[in-house]
């Protein structure tokens, strides 16, 4: 679709390195804040915010570099596209249930962009015309995100991810050498079709009916795939940290369908008819049905199945590539100490993915590591020391709303030098 709304901003870039936020001639600890979101609640660059405020009122000899983390959701867009100094288009797109959204698009100058994140996106150098390109990035959930709708409207038989292909034909112009799209907080379970949709393919009844948006809902009736995608689709590159794949006990629709409104008696209707159409798909498009069970095929509801069937995308780690992409290393090698935290802080969180991650590396170069989160159910690890900021017993709905107050009362309480247990480090 033609977008309704175009807007370009341009930001300044940032600095990889540290900036002190005192004299050159303090003595100063230097802290990494590096916070992801809060689900719900709070961005990362708002928790990087409150935690600077809070350090900067007790320890305001401290040198502070602020560093956003994302995981491929909610910030993927802003955060890196600010980072290197890129611009921003804003455009309206199709929505998970059919309504309008506004959405950003994020272009970075490829000279910009830190040769080991370079690597990581493998965009073939063959000329000079790819080192004056771009590489746009486009968050999934801008366009197709659980958060967009109430909770009584998510239900994945009924979402599309129509919003998110519109915004890839959007970023697919001369002067972009890839297309780099972030996963996360996804509202559909579509395979990606409704991308795939936007992007040229067609979805066919057995009597010739178009069937469109190809909605689960809709499934049933489609007997065959037409069309193909345009040809000079720059490469198209998924940041996605979920190893899940398509179907089964692990896949898309098992593990992530819940969270979207799928009922538990829905559960193997639907992963059923998912396994009808990535045959179909992967006949279409000539590729294998192995595909379906490549680690990561079910991230988002199965759109970087799609997307790698009928559009070759590549799978990157997406910690991995922020990592790069934020020069983080360089950062937390030149830190004293590391502030990182998130809204949930459980097992999983130390799989190898954003702040548990971060936390692991800091530990094993021996930084002291303060770990803030809403909620802790993770087993501590040395080094680590975990911070639940929300007070026992708080419901969920008030814990949310007081965020902010509870993150900033819980680094004024462990940063305070007045305090008989205010860290130093």
């Amino acid at each position: 679709m033609d977008p309704a709304q175009r807007h370009v901003t341009r930001v300044r870039p940032k600095k990889l390195s540290p900036q002190p936020s005192v004299p050159a001639t303090s003595p100063a600890m230097r802290a990494l804040l590096a916070f992801d979101k809060f689900k719900d609640a709070l961005s990362a660059p708002e928790a990087c915010a409150l935690a600077a405020g809070s350090l900067r009122a007790r320890r305001p000899d401290w040198s502070l570099d602020s560093c956003p983390l994302t995981d491929g959701g909610e910030g993927f867009c802003e955060i890196l596209t600010q980072a290197l100094g890129g611009t921003f288009e804003t455009h309206t797109v199709t929505g998970p249930r059919g309504e309008p959204v506004v959405a950003r698009l994020g272009f970075v100058p490829l000279a910009l962009i830190p040769p080991a994140a370079r690597a990581l996106l493998q965009i073939e150098n063959r000329d000079s015309k790819i080192e004056n390109s771009h590489v746009a990035i486009i968050e999934m959930a801008a366009a197709s995100g659980l958060a967009l709708l109430a909770p009584e409207a998510r239900d994945p038989w009924l979402t599309s991810t129509t919003g998110t292909g519109e915004l890839i034909r959007l970023a697919a112009r001369p002067g972009v050498a890839a297309i780099l799209l972030g996963l996360g907080g996804s509202a559909t379970s579509d395979l990606g079709l409704g991308a795939l949709a936007a992007l040229g393919l067609t979805f066919v009844s057995a009597t010739g009916e178009l069937i469109d948006p190809p909605t689960p809902a809709r499934w049933a009736e489609i007997a065959r795939l037409e069309g193909r995608l345009p040809t000079d689709l720059p490469p198209l590159r998924i940041a996605c940290d979920v190893a899940n794949p398509l179907l089964g006990p692990n896949g898309a629709a098992a593990i992530y369908g819940p969270q979207k409104g799928l009922r538990p008696a829905d559960l193997r209707r639907l992963d059923n008819e998912a396994a009808r159409l990535a045959l179909l798909l992967c006949r279409h498009a000539a590729q294998p049905d192995a595909l379906m069970g490549v680690p990561g095929a079910g991230a988002a509801g199965g759109i970087s199945f799609g997307l790698m069937a009928a559009a070759s995308a590549q799978l990157i780690s997406g910690f991995d590539l922020v990592s790069a992409w934020l020069d983080l290393d360089s950062r937390l090698a030149a830190a004293d100490l590391v502030l990182t935290g998130e809204g949930r802080f459980d097992a999983s969180s130390l799989s190898g993915k954003g702040p548990g991650a971060l936390a692991t590396r800091a530990v094993a170069l021996g930084k002291p590591v303060h770990l803030f989160a809403g909620a802790i159910t993770a087993t501590p690890v040395p080094g680590l020391a975990l911070h639940a900021i929300t007070p026992p017993g708080t419901p969920l709905p008030a814990a949310l709303r007081a965020a902010a107050i509870n993150l900033t009362a819980a680094v004024d309480r462990t940063f305070d030098p007045a305090s008989p247990s205010g860290s130093t480090a």
